[in-house]
Parts: structure tokens; sequence; C-alpha cells
């Protein structure tokens, strides 16, 4: 008799583990509702046009397809199963827009599934919590997601860092080493910078067919250390010909001084709050293709482990779907 199983990167849930799951998600919503932001869901298949071309030819690779959904196979549009709950949540912003009041706030707690290789800590079938803001260009939702960040770690016991970057000022990078067309190979390679190492990923951009002196001329940028302060005003320096890279600059600076002023005692001049430790991460990239703006990610301090929280701004992904 076989032995019964589930698919490879899928997981059952034990009593205790749901009870815990259940303790953090809870928790994540009820700061997600202290904020203003208000629940949806959304179905857990898509039809593919709506999925495909918006993660970057990587993440097309790992949509799961429905090959048969139950209806005549000539008619019936192919469907997949969600990447992730930004687009869907796009898709919904278009086809109920009539019903909609903006800036509007809105939170899921749903699963999604990626065909990526099952490995420890990744999985093909996860849950996302996500909250997102559209109708609104203030910078003032890039600190609301911050606190959100640091009220849900703090509530949960966890003592978390902030990563953060921007967009612009990566596309002003590959403009300033001459390769604004190859910003996608650039940054899907140094954001590996702290899993492979900075040999490695000097040797990803020359496979990838980046020339050696663009390789170098990024060396110095990969380097950049100091405050949060003195990396802005050494990148200004380096950035000084890319008007995108500069206005990255500008929005980070704002983002920052946003959020020392939120903070009890921060140091408006240095951008230091007193409060969740933020860093500026310049190798921080995020492989999904529809990020504009800030980024970020969120790691554990007193735990090995990778990324426990991401995403970022994006403009216009909605203009995607007419």
């Amino acid at each position: 008799m076989q032995k019964p199983s589930i698919p490879k990167g899928t997981r059952d849930f034990s009593p205790l583990e749901m009870a815990r799951r259940n303790y953090i998600f809870n928790t994540i919503q009820s700061v997600f509702s202290l904020y203003g932001f208000q629940q949806i869901e959304t179905p857990a298949m898509e039809n593919i046009g709506t999925l495909m071309g918006k993660y970057g030819e990587e993440g097309d690779k790992l949509l799961f397809r429905i090959q048969n959904s139950g209806e005549k196979a000539a008619s019936a549009p192919e469907k997949g199963l969600r990447y992730d709950l930004t687009v869907p949540f796009a898709r919904y912003v278009v086809q109920h827009r009539e019903n909609i009041q903006f800036p509007f706030k809105r939170y899921q707690i749903q699963p999604v599934w990626r065909a990526d290789r099952p490995q420890k800590g990744r999985y093909r079938e996860f849950y996302q919590c996500d909250v997102d803001v559209i109708g609104t260009n203030s910078l003032v939702c890039e600190l609301e997601l911050i606190q959100i960040v640091e009220e849900v770690y703090r509530r949960l016991g966890i003592n978390v860092c902030l990563h953060i970057n921007n967009r612009k000022i990566l596309a002003g990078i590959a403009e300033v080493i001459g390769q604004p067309e190859r910003i996608i190979d650039i940054t899907v390679a140094i954001d590996k910078l702290d899993k492979i190492g900075i040999d490695n990923v000097n040797k990803e951009l020359l496979e990838k067919g980046i020339p050696a002196e663009a390789v170098e001329a990024l060396q110095p940028i990969l380097h950049l250390n100091g405050t949060n302060t003195e990396k802005l005003d050494q990148l200004e320096q380096v950035l000084a010909t890319s008007e995108t890279g500069l206005k990255g600059i500008e929005e980070l600076r704002t983002i920052f001084a946003l959020y020392a002023a939120s903070t009890q005692d921060g140091n408006l001049a240095t951008y230091e709050p007193n409060g969740l430790q933020v860093e500026l991460d310049l190798c921080l990239a995020r492989g999904l293709n529809y990020y504009t703006g800030a980024i970020f990610e969120v790691k554990a301090l007193d735990v090995q482990m990778g990324s426990i929280t991401g995403g970022g701004r994006y403009d216009n992904l909605t203009g995607i779907f007419g």
C-alpha cells in the first residue's frame, strides 16, 4: 500500500501549530486594523493574463498554471494560482473602483503559491499578510508601514532591523555605470550579496554580460558604509549625474526624517530614530519588477534566518489592467 503523502513544498498544521499561527495572525490583524486598513479577500486562482508579466521573467516561471478548470478547454481562459496578493489587489481595485473610496487602505491574509524549489523555510504554498495603500503619492504611507512593522514585532516580542532602499537609486546606479538597460540583471545579482558574497555577485554580473569596467565601477557603491546619513551623502556624490537616482535619495531622506520625527527623542539631524532599527541597505533590490520607489525587508536580529517581511512602493500597477 502506498504511504499517504502531500505535494512537495506544502505542509500540514497540527492543532498546536494552528493555535500559534492564529495568535500571530490575530496580532498582525489587530495592528493592521489599528492603522485603519480594511480586510478583503480574492480568489485563489486568477486568469493567467492577470498574473503574467507582472513579476518579471523569473517570477513568471514560478506561476502555477491550472490545466483543467472544469470548463470547455477551447473557450475557457487559462488560469493560475496567485503568486502574491499585490497583483490580485490591483485587479480588484480596477474591477471595483466605482465602489471604492480613495485613498483605499486594505489588508489581506491569505495563502499564495509559487513553483519554487522547496528548501528549508521556503515552501510552494505559504501565507502572506499584506497591507497596501492606493490612491495617494504621499511618503507618509512609507512612514505608516514602518510604524506597523515596529508595532507588530514589538507585540510579538521579536527584535528586528528594517532594511530600506529605493528602486530609483538602483536605477541611478545602473545609469552612472553606463548600463541603464541592464537594471534587472544588476538588481537580481546584487540582491544576493548577503547570500553568496561579493565575489560570486561579481561573477554572476560578468556571466550575464555586464562589462568588466561597469562591474568595477559598481564596487565602491557596494562597499559604502557609515550611518544612514553618511551613506546618503556619499551616494549623492556618486549619483550626481542621475536625476532618477537623486530623486530616490530625496525620497529616502524624507522617509528617514519623518520616522525620526515620529519617535521620542528622534535625531532629525542624523535621521537616527529612538525606536526600530532602520538601516539603509544599498544591496537590497527585491526581485519583483513592479516596485518603483522605497523597498523594505525586515530581518530578525536574534535568529539566523532570511527576511521575515518585505515590500515596497509601486506606482501605476493598476494601469496595466486598463
